[in-house]
């Protein structure tokens, strides 16, 4: 027997918590939910109230028996879940799993994992909020409804093994609606003039011109103008201007500014962010409450002038103004200011460092900054050449944390400018105008998402990292990495009375790590939006948040509102499903073949292709799988001709034939049995027989250093070099090479066998096989 037994959903938590509570209390972990739907059945009792009929997962069915056991010991039973809907749901889980009363259950929740934290806890103890439990339900049933209804449609009428999701079909219609824009979007030409003018004392000055010239012409005849000007100082005005900082984070800004800065994927945050918290470094992770608590607010007080001193101090109280901020307790801290950094991984330490700088310039004094603009006026035009500068007079913030933005382009502050008064005379060094072009809308990031997402009242700060991976799991989005393109631009300059005119080059276009739709997330969002509007209305998905809201509150009845629901869907799902269709969804005709077959471009079941022929006849029809790169809806049918002149067969090499063929994963070169994959800026239609044969001997070359080094006396073990360093491999297994070894290429065949015994005879880690909670 034992006294008390607090029950978490993390191990990690319980690491933590053990830390801080004595003998007398045990600590478990439920590993998340102990109890679910079905994964593979509807799971939803239409008929009684669309109760969800709940069961235990075999993964956790020994975790349930030790729970029962272990409760069946405790005089008093704790339930620690997280503070959110999800955690709330956990405990209710537990009550009922486990046999406990959810009105007599001690339900403890905090917003950190430390000592204070958890002893207030305990202190306070309450019974589950029942309304929370009904909010997170809804959203779980409601989900669950929408995925298994659609779904079956998706199936029938575009592909097999497509699922739909209520708030993922919605992120991806953000995205494919975003791509619509950058397809319809038509680039315009346009000059930006610069100029640099010297003061009297040699002293330059770089300024812009006022507006910007539509054509080459004009830019020309700018420039002729300022050749016969004279340009004097017309104003000089100085003004001061305060920067206050950004408010300390929420899980929707943190994820944003780590991915600026970082290079962090909004998963990849919350993982992190979850390690730290559950490590007890910094405050639950899941908010969008801008709040900081009193003893917070002074803990960051003595921090700030302690260190910087009283003028740097400037404490704020931020509000909350996200609809519906149910996780609203505190924004994202550190939960002991004085420590600015930790003993954790790398990737811990960085992102712990952003959370306790943008947390401790939340609450410092604002930027103080003298702005001076110059207004310089030619003698021979209208318009006038605008010089900006800026002078940091208390830096304030400034010097502990800059928020980042979204833009490719650096922001400046400005040059420091010389003293000048109006009517000053100034000489212009020179004069340059540059084509530039109009931008296209940006893709979405995964950060910028997430933002538009918030914008819009669509999620919560649990649900915006799931959603996300969700529909690029599903192959419906994908990070992209495009290849820019050439393009050429003109600079006019004014250098020493003369006018010159040059043509040069840019790479433009390049993009990393943005969202782009793939073809199958086109066509199930046109027919989504076709044919379930409300679905994908962003209003419909932002007024279910706030009614999921509504029931945590108390103020509405949670399966009445899913009857609502139900009686709208449903009828249109089975609309959809016996409707009939001239063409396949996303097929598109491109025309006839030669030979006066149809060639068409379609989703396949194994994704996008193009067909020759109908089927009609007895002759069977031809598919083809399209390249890397090419689109069911941009895709020629000169192009799509061309995927049917593969395999082609290049000669022979060393006496084999070399061919080249298209695969899953795109083009490859096949020689003697081996597979050579052809490079992104190569054409597989026009690639020679000699291209082929470099590619071969280069991953030959390539293959040989990966062989430090083989034995006679067992050719099956091999010493190779892998993404970590060299290691021993031998019958398909491999085994790592100690760091006592300096120089691995020196291993023998008994010391590589030896190392391989002990490894053999190692007990394997035993990995428990409970789900965490996501």
């Amino acid at each position: 027997m034992f006294k008390n037994l607090v029950i978490v959903e993390s191990p990690a938590k319980a690491k933590t918590i053990e830390k801080f509570l004595g003998k007398d209390y045990k600590v478990m972990s439920s590993y998340g939910h102990i109890r679910d739907l079905n994964k593979k059945k509807f799971s939803i009792d239409i008929d009684h109230g669309f109760a969800p009929i709940y069961e235990i997962p075999d993964d956790k069915k020994q975790l349930v028996a030790e729970l029962k056991k272990a409760v069946k010991s405790a005089e008093i039973v704790w339930l620690a879940s997280d503070e959110d809907r999800e955690g709330e749901a956990i405990a209710w889980h537990l009550c009922e799993v486990l046999g406990l009363d959810p009105a007599t259950t001690r339900r403890i929740v905090f917003h950190e994992i430390t000592k204070n934290a958890i002893e207030e806890a305990i202190s306070h103890p309450r019974a589950i909020d029942l309304n929370r439990v009904d909010a997170q339900q809804a959203r779980r049933v409601l989900d669950r409804i929408v995925g298994f209804e659609l779904s079956p449609v998706l199936w029938k009428k575009i592909k097999p093994a497509l699922s739909a999701g209520r708030v993922q079909s919605v992120a991806v219609r953000l995205i494919v609606e975003r791509e619509n824009e950058i397809k319809a979007f038509r680039s315009e030409s346009y000059y930006r003039v610069n100029a640099t003018f010297l003061d009297k004392g040699g002293a330059p000055v770089k300024a812009e011109l006022s507006r910007r010239i539509s054509d080459k012409d004009s830019a020309v005849k700018l420039l002729d103008d300022c050749a016969h000007a004279s340009f004097s100082v017309k104003s000089v005005n100085v003004r001061p201007v305060t920067k206050s900082p950004a408010p300390p984070f929420t899980t929707s800004t943190l994820q944003q500014e780590a991915s600026r800065k970082l290079g962090f994927s909004v998963t990849q945050t919350m993982m992190v962010a979850q390690k730290l918290y559950e490590a007890g470094y910094i405050t639950y992770m899941r908010t969008d409450s801008l709040n900081l608590s009193s003893l917070a607010l002074g803990a960051i007080a003595s921090e700030i002038t302690g260190k910087l001193g009283e003028r740097y101090l400037k404490t704020r109280q931020y509000h909350t103004h996200s609809k519906g901020a149910q996780e609203a307790h505190e924004a994202i801290r550190p939960t002991d200011i004085s420590s600015s950094s930790i003993s954790a991984s790398i990737q811990e330490q960085r992102l712990y460092s952003l959370i306790w700088k943008r947390t401790i310039a939340s609450q410092m004094s604002d930027a103080e900054i003298e702005k001076t603009t110059v207004e310089i006026q030619p003698s021979t035009r209208d318009e006038h050449f605008t010089a900006t500068g800026e002078v940091i007079n208390f830096d304030g913030f400034l010097k502990v944390y800059i928020e980042g933005n979204d833009d490719d382009a650096d922001e400046t502050d400005g040059d420091l400018l010389p003293a000048m008064t109006a009517g000053d005379t100034l000489e212009a060094s020179a004069v340059t105008a540059t084509e530039r072009f109009t931008q296209q809308p940006p893709r979405y990031t995964e950060a910028s998402l997430v933002k538009k997402m918030e914008e819009l009242g669509i999620g919560r700060p649990s649900t915006y990292a799931p959603t996300i991976s969700t529909i690029q799991a599903r192959d419906y989005v994908e990070k992209g990495e495009k290849e820019g393109s050439e393009r050429k631009y003109n600079v006019i300059s004014l250098d020493g009375g003369n006018i010159t005119d040059k043509v040069k080059k840019e790479v433009v276009g390049s993009e990393k790590g943005k969202l782009i739709p793939t073809d199958i997330g086109v066509v199930v969002n046109d027919f989504l939006t076709r044919y379930f509007p409300s679905i994908l209305d962003y209003d419909f998905t932002a007024r279910m948040e706030e009614k999921f809201d509504d029931i945590a509150e108390g103020n509405l009845a949670w399966n009445k509102e899913i009857a609502m629901f139900y009686e709208l869907f449903h009828p249109d799902v089975d609309s959809a499903l016996n409707m009939r269709l001239e063409h396949k969804v996303g097929e598109r005709v491109l025309g006839v073949d030669p030979h006066g077959k149809q060639v068409s471009v379609k989703i396949g079941r194994y994704g996008p292709l193009v067909q020759i022929g109908d089927g009609d006849g007895d002759e069977k029809p031809q598919f083809a799988s399209l390249l890397k790169g090419q689109s069911v809806s941009t895709i020629t049918l000169e192009e799509a001709l061309k995927l049917f002149e593969f395999p082609r067969n290049l000669g022979t090499y060393e006496g084999s034939e070399v061919t080249v063929a298209i695969g899953k994963y795109g083009p490859y070169i096949k020689h003697e049995g081996k597979f050579v994959s052809i490079p992104k800026d190569m054409a597989p239609a026009a690639i020679t027989l000699e291209e082929a044969e470099e590619l071969i001997k280069a991953k030959r070359s390539a293959e040989s250093k990966r062989v430090v080094k083989t034995f006679d006396e067992d050719p099956e073990v091999q010493i190779l070099n892998g993404p970590y360093g060299p290691y021993i491999s031998c019958r398909k297994s491999n085994y790592k090479i100690p760091r006592t070894v300096t120089s691995p290429e020196a291993l023998t065949i008994d010391e590589c066998r030896k190392i391989m015994e002990e490894q053999n005879a190692a007990p394997k880690k035993s990995a428990r096989k409970y789900t965490k909670k996501k």
